[in-house]
């Protein structure tokens, strides 16, 4: 009885093996689609731009305030719209809090460029440290893909890993210093208008291209460290 069970199962092996079946531990979070949750999706940050743009335009023609009024009053025209939609209430409704914050400011200080301070500043302080992980040797995308795996993997053994959360960290942080330097300079010579368009620019197309860089890291370490581990102890097994 024992011959005839095992070359059933041993039938079945085969087959798995060879229609690429083979049992493999999926990763906690897919790891792009977390991301692209976590920005709303594409059409996220798309939504996110629009306030600013209106307020940059509307504050021209009327007062501070009302600008404010206004800018908000789109966020969370915005944000319904996206829960209709279907998305999720935080990131439908995170557009508003921070429309909300940057009016504060800017109705505190009595200035409209100051609508985009915290962005300015939040910019800079994410550069640093980002740049300060690559100086450690530590580059954040790949902590943040271990902790999405478990974070049991050697990544930083693996040149592989590394490289690529290397130049995926790197581009991360270059996008934040060009987002920092573009507002600056705009905030700087007092242009409204310029802070807005700098906000468009190196925000929604150059997080697309950073985002599009990531994920092509945490695939390379997906590949390197879980996908050929797996089948490296399939086949030992």
């Amino acid at each position: 009885m024992a011959d005839h069970d095992t070359v059933p199962n041993v039938a079945r092996h085969t087959a798995s093996e060879a229609t690429g079946d083979t049992a493999r531990p999926e990763p906690p979070v897919e790891v792009k689609q977390a991301m692209m949750d976590s920005m709303g999706g594409p059409s996220g940050m798309l939504y996110s731009a629009l306030p600013v743009v209106v307020f940059a335009t509307v504050v021209a023609f009327v007062p501070l305030p009302i600008a404010i009024g206004v800018s908000i009053a789109v966020a969370l025209a915005l944000a319904v719209f996206r829960m209709w939609r279907g998305e999720q209430f935080m990131a439908a409704i995170g557009g508003v809090f921070g429309v909300a914050v940057a009016g504060g400011v800017a109705a505190w200080t009595g200035s409209a460029n100051d609508f985009f301070l915290i962005g300015i500043w939040a910019a800079l302080v994410a550069a640093v440290v980002t740049l300060a992980s690559l100086v450690v040797r530590r580059p954040l995308t790949g902590v943040i893909w271990n902790a999405f795996h478990g974070g049991t993997h050697p990544w930083r053994q693996d040149k592989t890993s590394l490289r690529a959360h290397d130049v995926a960290t790197l581009t991360v942080t270059a996008v934040f210093a060009a987002r920092f330097v573009a507002s600056q300079w705009f905030y700087l010579t007092d242009s409204t208008t310029g802070l807005a368009v700098a906000d468009t620019v190196t925000g929604f197309p150059l997080t697309a291209l950073a985002a599009v860089v990531v994920i092509w890291a945490f695939r390379r370490s997906t590949k390197s460290l879980v996908q050929d581990t797996d089948a490296n102890n399939t086949t030992e097994a």
